[in-house]
C-alpha cells in the first residue's frame, strides 16, 4: 500500500490536474462507490479513471469472476501498474471521453454500471460536458453510473456545475452519505436511468 501510495503521488506532482488527488481513495469510499453492481448476472462495468485501483480491487471482489470489467486510464504509468495488479481486468490507455467507440471495438454496445474515479470538480465545462456525454451514450437505459466528490470542494463552480448536469441527464441522482475516513473526505452521487437527450 505504501508503494502505491507512493506511485499515487508521484503521478499527481507530474500531472494534478489529470491525477486530481494526492492519495488513492479509501476501501470505505470504495465500498460505497461500488454499491450498484449486482450480485447476480453477468454484468458489464466501466471504470474511469482507476489510478493504482482501489476502486478496482472492489470491483473485482463484488464481480467474482462474473461479467466483464473494463477501466479506462488516460496516464500509462498507472495503466501498467494496474495491468499487472489486476491480470483480470480489460486495462485501456484511452480518454474517457470516446467510451462508445472503446467499447464498440470490444464488441460491447452498453455498459451496466459505470464508476467514475475521475476528478470532476478539476475539469473544465468543455471537458466534463465530452465525459457525460460519452458515459450517457454508453449506457444501458437502466443503468447506474456513480461518482465521487470531495466534501471541501462541493460549493466550488465546477463541483456545483457537475451536480446540475447530474440531475439533468439522470432520472435519479442520490447522494451517499459523507465517508470521513477518506483523505480528503468524501461522499458520492449515485446516478441511474439516463435521460433521452433527443
Amino acid at each position: 500500500m505504501a508503494n502505491e501510495s507512493a506511485l499515487f503521488f508521484g503521478q499527481f506532482m507530474r500531472s494534478p490536474g489529470s491525477v486530481g488527488a494526492i492519495a488513492p481513495s479509501s476501501r470505505r469510499l470504495a465500498e460505497a462507490v461500488c454499491v450498484p453492481i449486482p450480485e447476480q448476472g453477468d454484468p458489464v462495468v466501466v471504470e474511469l479513471g482507476p489510478g493504482t485501483g482501489s476502486f478496482t480491487a472492489e470491483i473485482q471482489r463484488r464481480l467474482g469472476g462474473r461479467g466483464r470489467h473494463l477501466a479506462v486510464e488516460i496516464n500509462p504509468t498507472l495503466a501498467a501498474h494496474l495491468s499487472d495488479r489486476h491480470p483480470g481486468v480489460e486495462v485501456v490507455v484511452d480518454d474517457a471521453c470516446g467510451l462508445p467507440t472503446l467499447l464498440a471495438d470490444r464488441g460491447l454496445e452498453r455498459a451496466d454500471v459505470i464508476i467514475s474515479g475521475l476528478p470532476w470538480a478539476a475539469f473544465s465545462p468543455k471537458l466534463q460536458d465530452a465525459l457525460l456525454n460519452g458515459i450517457l451514450g454508453s449506457l444501458q437505459p437502466g443503468g447506474a453510473f456513480t461518482m465521487f466528490a470531495y466534501v471541501h470542494a462541493m460549493l466550488l463552480p465546477p463541483a456545483l456545475r457537475i451536480r446540475r448536469s447530474l440531475f439533468a441527464s439522470f432520472e435519479e441522482v442520490v447522494m451517499g452519505r459523507t465517508v470521513w475516513p477518506n483523505l480528503p473526505p468524501a461522499f458520492v452521487y449515485h446516478a441511474r436511468r439516463p435521460r433521452d437527450r433527443r
